[in-house]
């Protein structure tokens, strides 16, 4: 169960009921707001839980930057919950636009670029329709025209190879600096954890099959009613137009019920801002940093 403030206690699996409980009640926009993510992403967010004013908390520790709580989950009392949430802590991060919105109070807001959601419509990934778009189509005529792969749900058997597949995209992972290779790690660390959980954590995924061996894999889950958000998305860097192919299937399959895909943020790596802003986000949810004035 999940304490009261100001006692906190770390996330585990047996906290999914009742997390889900209030995100469903409250269903969020940012990508950090699902149990799975927090999970996921524990050994490196260090999470903890904690209940204030009837909100649920999530109090987080990087070791790459200030401890800082997410936007509290709830409608109760706000003002006096983000309050005492920075009695604890001087910050506030990841905010939401729509949160801060609900508050009263004068806050010191400062946009926080690299955490950005990028969204797109799912429609737009799955057609790929104009000359915007005339590169990623060429990558996957290519790819359909030299290989073929089948696409369907990953299951329990598809595992090992998913995980053989994170090792060798860890190993070719670029060297661009400090802070984008403990990210990686990290990444490596939460895909795996993913993976390991991902019945229990009730993700959804496909996988890309060639010659009977996983070349390619995405894992998600429903953010809010109109959109999904995909936590993983996984190709072998070495078969070009692999990822663009995923990409597109997964827009046409698995995740073709929903109006909106959310890819997750850059972080500032810079390869990964290019690539993101490759498929032309139909909008982004800007996130912020609180403090106190």
């Amino acid at each position: 169960m999940i304490p009261e403030y100001p006692e906190l206690k770390p996330v585990e699996l047996a906290d999914k009921e009742e997390v889900d409980k209030f995100l469903e009640l409250y269903p969020p926009e940012i990508c950090e707001l699902t149990f799975a993510n927090i999970f996921i992403w524990r050994h490196w967010e260090k999470p903890q839980l904690t209940k204030i004013k009837g909100n649920l908390c999530i109090f987080c520790s990087p070791p790459a930057e200030p401890a800082y709580f997410l936007e509290p989950v709830g409608e109760s009392f706000l003002d006096e919950t983000v309050e005492l949430c920075l009695n604890l802590t001087p910050r506030l991060s990841r905010v939401s636009e729509s949160f801060l919105k609900k508050l009263r109070g004068n806050y010191s807001i400062q946009e926080d670029r690299d955490n950005f959601d990028y969204v797109y419509l799912t429609e737009e990934l799955a057609e790929l329709r104009g000359k915007k778009y005339d590169g990623k189509r060429n990558l996957i005529r290519k790819f359909e025209k030299n290989f073929q792969a089948e696409i369907r749900p990953l299951t329990e058997p598809d595992l090992d190879s998913c995980l053989a597949l994170v090792k060798r995209w860890e190993a070719d992972s670029p060297e661009e600096n400090r802070v984008a290779d403990d990210l990686t790690r990290a990444a490596s660390t939460a895909i795996r954890e993913a993976l390991f959980h991902f019945s229990a954590l009730k993700l959804g995924g496909i996988v890309a099959k060639m010659n009977g061996q996983v070349q390619g894999f995405c894992l998600g889950e429903a953010l809010n009613p109109q959109t999904v958000v995909v936590h993983v998305e996984l190709a072998n860097r070495q078969i070009a137009g692999l990822h663009q192919f995923m990409n597109r299937e997964c827009a046409r399959t698995i995740w073709k019920q929903y109006v909106y895909i959310n890819r997750e943020q850059d972080a500032g790596i810079p390869g990964l801002r290019r690539s993101k802003l490759s498929y032309h986000p139909h909008h982004f949810v800007k996130k912020y940093d609180l403090t106190r004035q």
